[in-house]
């Protein structure tokens, strides 16, 4: 294709004048020729070794600078390359016509990278499995890895990605999911800004809510948009965009894992909102019962459950016979009832912020 194009840009020059003589050949009679042995680039290479001024398109394009006309080409092709290189030095037209600014780029990755993003695509894709996430439930980096240790074939994906017979999954496992979450919380996805901004987007929220319930709340204004120094991270910004719209693949947790597990706590981030509030119940339950936490740690978890809480409600408050309630409104009496148990009000849960890093330490959000 390379060989083709540049038979096709000489070509072009003469059907338009620029040169007298065509110096193109038939696609059928050119050989193969590589990125950096186009008539432009040996001319390119050849300044290119006096000045040194034009070798970085060479690097920027993963090509080799070459000054000599390749010596596999045939006689035929060689004599017209010759022609061409002449006619660049000697032609004012044809000089500024072959330049790197006119001539198709041909700019593609690296195998060596196009395989790792394959391979780490791949990875991915199979940390989120159903078999791993069809029950909700929250697992640690630690847990997933424990799970995939037993699957050979992702053992033999993680080893080509890390070129490595050896692999830590639990630390692969961690770089994987953590380049693909969101924190569950507000207060750790925004900064103040974004707080501010997302307080406006759930002003909006509600009257639509009210406008849909059949309430007449005249014109709803245009929440603004996000912008990339409202985001806690570079990466949450990333994945969510202006319009705060969720394209991550994990939900993360931060600061909720347990103390004997130093590893990211994760969910799945296709859960629907019922799903996310049942696992993230579930943990709060088990954490409360099981390891006796107090209101500092489960206050940020119960803050987690309140955000949720009103998609529960415009989704899933259908009278469930088995509880003779809506789950919205389960879960909203689920909240008020630990808030008050904890000695909180559910606009103080709501209200909770990061702890401020000692020392100057700058926290780290995924």
């Amino acid at each position: 294709m390379v060989a083709a194009q540049e038979e096709l840009d000489w070509h072009s020059y003469f059907l338009y004048g620029v040169t007298a003589e065509d110096l193109s050949l038939p696609p059928d009679g050119t050989p193969p020729i590589a990125n950096g042995e186009r008539s432009f680039a040996i001319a390119l290479a050849r300044t290119g070794l006096e000045d040194g001024g034009d070798r970085e398109w060479f690097s920027r394009h993963g090509s080799t600078p070459i000054t000599e006309i390749p010596s596999r080409w045939p006689d035929e092709y060689r004599a017209l390359v010759e022609k061409r290189l002449a006619l660049i030095e000697s032609d004012r037209f044809v000089n500024l016509l072959e330049r790197p600014e006119y001539k198709r780029r041909w700019n593609w990755e690296s195998w060596e990278k196009l395989e790792a993003e394959a391979l780490r695509s791949w990875l991915l894709d199979r940390l989120e499995a159903p078999e791993l996430w069809g029950r909700p439930q929250l697992r640690s980096v630690a847990q997933l890895a424990d799970l995939l240790r037993a699957d050979a074939d992702f053992r033999q994906v993680a080893e080509l990605y890390r070129c490595s017979p050896e692999v830590d999954l639990t630390a692969l496992v961690g770089e994987l999911v953590a380049d693909q979450a969101v924190p569950y919380l507000a207060a750790w996805r925004y900064t103040a800004t974004g707080l501010r901004t997302r307080a406006v987007w759930e002003a909006t929220w509600d009257l639509q809510r009210r406008e849909d319930a059949g309430e007449d709340v005249g014109t709803i204004p245009v929440p603004p948009k996000y912008g990339s120094g409202d985001f806690a991270s570079k990466a949450i910004w990333s994945l969510r965009g202006k319009l705060d719209v969720p394209k991550e693949r994990f939900v993360s947790y931060p600061g909720a894992g347990r103390e004997t597990d130093p590893t990211l706590l994760v969910g799945w981030a296709g859960w629907d909102h019922l799903h996310q509030a049942s696992a993230l119940a579930a943990w709060y339950q088990e954490r409360r019962n099981l390891d006796g936490w107090g209101a500092d740690k489960l206050t940020p978890v119960l803050a987690g459950l309140a955000e949720l809480v009103p998609w529960l409600l415009q989704w899933y408050d259908e009278p469930d016979p088995s509880i003779g309630m809506g789950m919205g409104t389960f879960f909203a009496d689920f909240v008020a009832t630990e808030c008050r148990d904890l000695g909180l009000t559910p606009e103080a849960s709501r209200l909770w912020a990061v702890p401020a890093p000692s020392r100057g330490r700058k926290r780290k959000t995924v």
